[in-house]
């Protein structure tokens, strides 16, 4: 299992950098225009905030007229683009060498704003197209990720490094987009052997175990270390 774990890490290491490489010509782009950290941080909010918005007026049509899967492909599209930004304001606190305790601070809780409002919205589409168990699944899902995210900063300031666990943050935002993306995708291609909804409803499934799951593995790896 720690092999397992160790090679793991060492992939997702190898795919961050990969993605460095990649970024770090828009991120000085950026930066040479005077743009900083923080601001970048907040674009990437805001995306996440379209994306909500267009994925909660899909929900809401839904009641009145069938579902305009197009709404889920972009939806997801904008998650995903605008969850890029959560790499660049932390290349631009390097590079620019304008790291600060507030930046982090500031980033940490918008995380938990976009996380809130795009998870928040698969809730209400869930609701308004009547799939009330895979509404309650979300809402799971949206209570396991913040224990996640609340394990890691209390266990912090306790002085234990807590990172362990495999539905940490950029897992948590790859599952809902693509899930949003594939059903979109299926939805505007007319599959009709079964309803693309589900693609959505089963990646929240997933993360209603595997956010809390992490969340207990935390629990317990403070209770060890903290005894």
């Amino acid at each position: 299992m720690d092999y397992i774990k160790t090679k793991a890490k060492s992939a997702r290491d190898a795919l961050q950098q990969g993605i460095y490489v990649v970024i770090n010509p828009f991120v000085r782009l950026l930066l040479r225009m005077g743009v900083t950290p923080n601001v970048i941080t907040f674009i990437g909010f805001l995306g996440n905030l379209a994306a909500a918005v267009v994925i909660a007026l899909g929900a809401y049509a839904a009641q009145h007229s069938p579902l305009d899967w197009k709404c889920l492909t972009w939806g997801g599209a904008l998650i995903i683009g605008f969850s890029l930004f959560d790499m660049l304001d932390g290349q631009a606190a390097r590079i620019g060498h304008l790291a600060s305790t507030f930046g982090a601070f500031f980033d940490s809780v918008l995380d938990r704003y976009c996380e809130f409002v795009t998870v928040g919205a698969v809730a209400y589409l869930f609701i308004c197209t009547g799939w009330d168990i895979a509404a309650l699944l979300t809402f799971l899902a949206l209570m396991g990720s913040l224990l996640v995210s609340y394990t890691r900063a209390r266990g912090e300031g306790l002085g234990v490094v807590c990172k362990i666990g495999f539905m940490q943050r950029p897992e948590r935002v790859v599952v809902t987009a693509l899930s949003l993306l594939a059903s979109g995708i299926c939805g505007q291609c007319g599959v009709s052997s079964f309803d693309p909804l589900w693609i959505v409803a089963a990646a929240m499934g997933v993360m209603a175990v595997f956010t809390n799951l992490t969340a207990i593995a935390r629990i317990n790896y403070m209770r060890r270390h903290l005894d």
